[in-house]
């Protein structure tokens, strides 16, 4: 951009205009509709005709989980997430801390793979797959070569547990759409676990009202903190 603005800077002394490209695409789209301009009364031809289709979608038959996954490295820790959706709507989230040491990528296969074997504990055969780390899907993928030695086994244990599904998908997903698996990831990464403890995963509710709502009685002529102070005095 620093270059363009040097090169139009310079141009300006000679008879020639700046268009940036998007402007181009739009004057040549307008250019074509005006060389081959229709009539107002021409009727329109709603034929479709199907030879012309190569592929149709099926329609989803809602029997796909959802999966998807993350890792986090930082200074307070690790920890890996991942959060499985069954086709009704149910969120199964399971965490882990890392007691070892290893990078953010080595992280993201740690991640996927805790998913992929949850996922084939809950015996589940169709699965589409949702990461925020280009490097881990298109590696997976096969669209990139693996190069990283310490990769490598991990990228050949994925393709392992792969063959347990009938049907698996992978699909890069921005970090703004992957917000469940990341939050507990990072969750893992900054509390203190102990060995012997397991913490069994969470119940999220959507809390509508305050707590006391509903379960006291409104009293006149008294001040704004009465409901507050009498609540806590008789639970």
């Amino acid at each position: 951009m620093r270059n363009i603005a040097k090169w139009r800077c310079q141009l300006t002394e000679y008879d020639i205009e700046y268009v940036p490209r998007t402007s181009i695409k739009g004057q040549a789209i307008a250019d074509h509709l005006t060389e081959f301009a229709i009539e107002d009364d021409t009727p329109i031809n709603s034929d479709f005709p199907n030879e012309g289709i190569l592929q149709m979608d099926e329609k989803e038959d809602g029997t796909a989980w959802k999966m998807y996954f993350d890792g986090v490295v930082n200074s307070t820790g690790s920890g890996i997430g991942t959060v499985l959706i069954s086709p009704d709507g149910r969120y199964y989230p399971i965490a882990a801390k890392v007691d070892f040491p290893y990078t953010n990528n080595v992280a993201e296969y740690e991640a996927c793979i805790l998913g992929l074997q949850a996922a084939i504990d809950f015996k589940v055969k169709d699965l589409e797959v949702f990461g925020d780390s280009m490097l881990t899907i298109f590696q997976i993928l096969g669209q990139w070569k693996t190069k990283n030695a310490k990769l490598v086994p991990y990228h050949e244990y994925l393709e392992e547990l792969a063959e347990n599904f009938e049907k698996i998908s992978l699909t890069y997903t921005p970090r703004i759409k992957n917000q469940f698996a990341d939050s507990l990831a990072t969750l893992a990464s900054t509390v203190s676990i102990k060995k012997e403890n397991l913490i069994e995963p969470l119940e999220i509710e959507i809390a509508k009202g305050p707590t006391y709502y509903d379960t006291i009685e409104s009293t006149d002529e008294q001040p704004w903190y009465e409901d507050i102070k009498l609540f806590l005095q008789t639970s």
